[in-house]
């Protein structure tokens, strides 16, 4: 069993506008947008990164907003619900917010004696809040929610998948343990991890595949402290037989990705070097980054791209 992985470090989702996505995460959610880059694999498309206060892993949200991208069809094979945490006391606070805010979905309920608030954001994404007492990670303080409100981070994961026994060995290999289960959903959780500990696997075995689009994730990525445990991890999964790429500069991570056996996709990236590796800490996400293999696009790129506002 594999002791390095520490919890999340992002979730990376597809939208169909920009600007749309930037308001929801930063003025409805309140989250912080610490990187403004693009899509590595298509430039021409944003890609957009919110969080905490510095992007710490476990915190950050991330798109590839493609414009007028048709909306994906939930199914199995894929993350249903993201879940961030909140304090304990806040559900309130949020369920008067996001109705004040026309926001769809909301619904109220409790899992594992938790309780939750579902909602939609603007593309049909499956999102929660869950209040988790003793979550002593910091929020961000200056996205208009106050501290005893504030999201400090993701809190778990669900994976809407045929059959969860496979991908419930791999996560069991990955460092996870089975703590609860009920009502077709398993819950595994990291011991010591980073607040971002928990994966629950719900089992719907009628439902048909998911089809990718806007407000599907694209892939969920676990967190490594350096490249050296990476490696570590690379040569266990490879060792069991996992296709797993080569490592990746990602510019503020490097990250390696597999397909789980129930189809998820699933990268493990390092926590550094860190989103503050090219912007000072008090500006992060203000200005557009481009990698290096896409720096001689720059004039065509900010010509092109959609303006969003801080």
């Amino acid at each position: 069993m594999l002791d390095q992985i520490k919890g999340l470090h992002h979730v990376t989702s597809l939208a169909s506008d920009p600007t749309v996505n930037n308001a929801f995460f930063t003025k409805t959610l309140g989250l912080r947008r610490v990187k403004k880059t693009v899509n590595f694999d298509a430039p021409d498309v944003y890609h957009l990164y919110y969080g905490d206060t510095v992007g710490t892993p476990g915190s950050v949200m991330t798109y590839f907003p493609f414009p007028q991208m048709a909306a994906g069809r939930p199914g199995t094979g894929e993350v249903g619900t993201t879940v961030f945490a909140v304090p304990e006391g806040a559900l309130g606070y949020w369920k008067e917010r996001l109705s004040g805010l026309n926001v769809d979905g909301l619904a109220e309920d409790e899992a594992f004696g938790e309780r939750r608030l579902h909602f939609a954001g603007p593309d049909g994404d499956g999102f929660a809040l869950v209040e988790a007492p003793g979550d002593t990670r910091k929020a961000w303080s200056d996205g208009g929610v106050g501290d005893d409100e504030a999201i400090r981070g993701f809190h778990s994961a669900s994976f809407r998948l045929r059959d969860d026994g496979a991908t419930a060995e791999l996560l069991k290999f990955m460092g996870y343990t089975e703590v609860d289960r009920g009502d077709g959903v398993v819950r595994l959780a990291l011991e010591n991890g980073n607040g971002a500990d928990v994966i629950d696997l719900e089992t719907m075995p009628n439902i048909s595949h998911a089809g990718q689009g806007a407000g599907s994730v694209h892939h969920i990525a676990f967190a490594v402290e350096n490249r050296e445990k990476q490696l570590e991890v690379r040569k266990a999964l490879a060792d069991t037989g996992y296709q797993v790429t080569p490592v990746i500069d990602r510019d503020y991570f490097w990250a390696i990705y597999f397909r789980s056996p129930g189809g998820v996709l699933f990268e493990v990236a390092t926590n550094e070097p860190g989103f503050d590796r090219d912007e000072d800490t008090a500006h992060l996400g203000e200005a557009l980054k481009l990698p290096v293999q896409h720096a001689h696009l720059r004039e065509a790129l900010e010509d092109h791209l959609q303006p969003l506002t801080a």
